[in-house]
């Protein structure tokens, strides 16, 4: 497979880069709608969804019973409603205001308190008015199922011009218009800037560190070429998925960090695994005679570099596509579990993985064909006098002893002292883990520059008659026996303060429940609905509501954690055998990656739930993580981790084949591969630490925990812990029972 791919990407480089050419326009234009809708106006966002869950077909039942159309609310602020005079002038002005919106195409009625012959003193309107008479609400309901958006943009922008028609009246008037589209449209259009932030912040950062990794600006480009064509095939996948399933706005941030850090980590590896092949070919020319300037010349040629070339795909391009392939299989663990948004991210994060991996074997090979040659010449920071030597030794080929063969020898002197140091600092960052909060949140997630996230505070303050209860029931039954049963049964609960039917849909009464708590998705309210729903009322029912949403959610994961972590299991531990031969080894790095990933967990949980840094990062602590979050960065979490796993077994593999003992291809194949570990960890944790300067709530969460998931397996876990372990082990890091040792004599995938 990798051979007849490398000849034919060395016989034809040109095509190849002219086909990603294509690819990479085409995707950019579509996604970014140069041709036809593009990919961020069909985001959506929202509570996640849970298919068969009881809080999903209570709000199915909502929707289909709902009998208004969409509602643009006007909130002004700023006005005097205790003032007779105020609230005579304001009822005078807003009488053609009225008329105006309610011509308006689309646009079915209009209210506010002021419609009241009483005004905003009518008990009946004290919904539309503020709890401290500074304010009123203006809402124009629009016709069922009204699907045009210019109807709907002429009505928001028609309220947004009327607190300045009512400054004679109220001078310090101001308004903010807040509708579901615009709502959504917060989040989606802060996932587009947060990407945008994101990658500015991240690439000329990967660029800089590259640089000093590889000597010089054109090897330090490639890994980044790979990387953007990568970010446009992502991008196309994603509009491919949009037009099938509803995609979350997060999903697009997520699934672009990961496909970009990838690219450059398989790029960075590809590049590397070139220069040290070119490097053995000069060195195998010393029997030739030729003075060492002539022989160092002769790898600009083009036979050189081409079978350098072929060499690197058969090799790096193998260990490549054992990470894709096994953080593929961590990401499609995601697919088994039922919430959408869980299954969304897995299926376009396998598309990304398989889009980095065809950019790493493909495109990144053809540059190396076409510049490789140029590769070898001296940089043009070389001329710099106080960069020259630095560039110059780092911009080498990685020498048999180094400080990471130092490093291991250490470690060889005293694992067991290594083992339990490094366990003892992996368990106290993982120990914030224990009092972790999950919560599936909801106007949380947008953003606090945000004008919406300032109505519906303001709002949830001020207007607690138009707010929606944090618990509801909807109960199969008139609103007599639904108010019974909410007296008798409901009101009685701990941490309920009231229970009342708040309207009716067809058949259902829809029963309100209001807890001793402001915190919707907080404990208090998972407690109240496991209360509710732990009743046995005469009548079916469907508790509600974001803490019920949070409960159903969390049932759905763990419901579906057995088989999804099964096959994950199952896969590394397939994967790695194929790879090394041995049984130990894949349960080694099963147990080692978990104490990685708790303890970035921890980390996380510290930071987001605790609040630490909040000043630092710039947000606003919620009490918890989101739980869809958690769940991604233990997927992703693992599959990452695991490409560090494959790029320091895949050159220790190679010396203990090549005859050295243990210890010996410990220390070798870390040196070999210790500085492409850390060079490519730190880049990719500067990826994921640009996405933390975005504003989304849940976007800076999956940067954090990602950013010090590699971060930690780079260094704690990659450097010490697994060189420890496999010190200690010895001969039995690759033991297999006879049976499958024949096996792997038979199937095994070696370079």
């Amino acid at each position: 497979m990798f051979d007849p791919l490398a000849r034919g990407v060395i016989r034809r480089p040109r095509t190849t880069l002219a086909v990603w050419a294509v690819l990479v326009v085409t995707c950019l234009a579509l996604a970014l709608g140069v041709i036809g809708e593009g990919l961020f106006p069909r985001l959506h966002s929202g509570e996640p969804r849970v298919p068969g869950a009881e809080s999903q077909e209570g709000r199915d039942i909502l929707e289909a019973s709902a009998e208004g159309g969409e509602e643009v609310t006007l909130l002004v602020q700023g006005t005097d409603l205790t003032d007779p005079a105020v609230v005579e002038g304001l009822a005078a002005e807003l009488i053609p205001v009225r008329q105006e919106v309610e011509r308006l195409d689309g646009v079915a009625s209009v209210i506010d308190p002021f419609l009241s012959p009483e005004g905003p003193s009518d008990p009946l309107v004290a919904s539309l008015v503020s709890s401290a008479e500074d304010g009123f609400l203006l809402i124009a309901e629009l016709e069922p199922d009204l699907e045009d958006d210019t109807a709907r943009t002429a009505v928001e922008n028609r309220l947004e011009e009327v607190p300045a028609e009512l400054t004679e009246v109220a001078p310090e008037a101001t308004g903010l218009v807040s509708s579901t589209e615009r709502i959504v449209s917060a989040v989606t259009g802060q996932v587009e800037a947060d990407l945008v932030r994101g990658e500015a912040i991240a690439l000329p950062l990967s660029l800089v560190v590259m640089v000093v990794v590889f000597g010089g600006f054109l090897a330090a480009s490639m890994p980044l070429v790979g990387a953007l064509a990568s970010i446009a095939g992502g991008l196309g996948a994603l509009l491919g998925f949009a037009q099938v399933i509803d995609l979350d706005a997060v999903v697009v941030n997520v699934v672009t960090v990961l496909g970009l850090g990838l690219s450059i980590d398989y790029g960075l590896l590809m590049v590397s695994r070139y220069r040290e092949e070119v490097a053995d070919l000069v060195a195998s020319t010393a029997s030739t005679g030729l003075p060492l300037r002539r022989r160092k010349r002769r790898a600009h040629g083009r036979a050189v570099v081409e079978e350098a070339v072929r060499r690197t795909v058969l090799t790096a391009g193998r260990t490549v596509t054992f990470s894709a392939v096994t953080i593929a299989v961590a990401v499609s663990s995601l697919m088994v579990l039922s919430p959408d948004i869980l299954r969304s991210l897995g299926a376009a994060g396998v598309s990304v993985v398989v889009i980095a991996l065809a950019s790493a074997l493909t495109l990144v090979p053809a540059l190396l064909v076409l510049l490789g040659g140029r590769l070898q010449r001296p940089s043009l920071l070389s001329r710099v006098p106080a960069l020259d030597r630095q560039l110059a030794r780092l911009g080498d080929v990685a020498p048999e002893n180094g400080v990471f063969a130092r490093l291991a020898r250490g470690v060889h002197r005293r694992p067991w002292f290594v083992i339990v140091g490094v366990v003892a600092v992996l368990g106290l960052l993982a120990s914030p883990v224990l009092g972790l909060q999950l919560r599936n949140s909801t106007t949380d997630l947008i953003p606090a520059s945000s004008d919406q996230r300032e109505f519906i505070s303001v709002l949830g303050e001020n207007y607690p008659a138009a707010t929606t209860p944090p618990v509801l029931v909807v109960a199969e039954t008139d609103v007599e026996t639904a108010d019974a049963w909410a007296q008798e049964e409901v009101a009685g609960l701990p941490d309920v303060t009231g229970a009342i039917s708040t309207g009716t849909t067809g058949e259902h009464t829809v029963v309100g429940v209001e807890i001793d708590s402001t915190d919707a998705g907080g404990e208090v309210a998972t407690d109240v609905v496991t209360a509710v729903r732990a009743l046995d009322p005469p009548f079916p029912t469907w508790v509600v509501g974001q803490a019920a949403n949070q409960v159903d959610f969390l049932g759905a994961v763990a419901d579906g954690l057995p088989l999804a972590g099964g096959l994950v299991l199952l896969a590394v531990a397939v994967l790695l055998f194929l790879m090394t031969g041995s049984v130990l080894i894949p349960l080694k790095a099963v147990v080692v990656n978990a104490l990685g990933l708790a303890a970035a967990l921890g980390v996380t949980t510290w930071v987001f739930q605790e609040g630490h840094l909040a000043d630092l990062l710039g947000f606003t602590p919620i009490g918890g993580l989101e739980t869809y979050v958690v769940v991604v960065v233990v997927a992703f979490g693992f599959g990452l981790a695991m490409d560090y796993e494959v790029f320091l077994l895949a050159r220790i593999k190679e010396y203990w084949d090549a005859g050295h003992d243990n210890d010996a291809a410990v220390e070798q194949g870390l040196q070999r591969s210790g500085r492409i570990i850390t060079s490519a960890a730190l880049i990719i944790t500067l990826v994921f630490l640009g996405f933390v300067a975005g504003e989304l709530m849940v976007i800076k969460q999956v940067g954090l925990a990602l950013a010090v998931t590699v971060l930690i397996d780079a260094t704690l876990v990659r450097m010490l812990l697994v060189p420890a372990t496999m010190t200690v082990l010895g001969r039995w890091n690759w033991w297999a029972p006879a049976p499958l040792r024949r096996l792997h004599e038979r199937i095994g995938i070696t370079h």
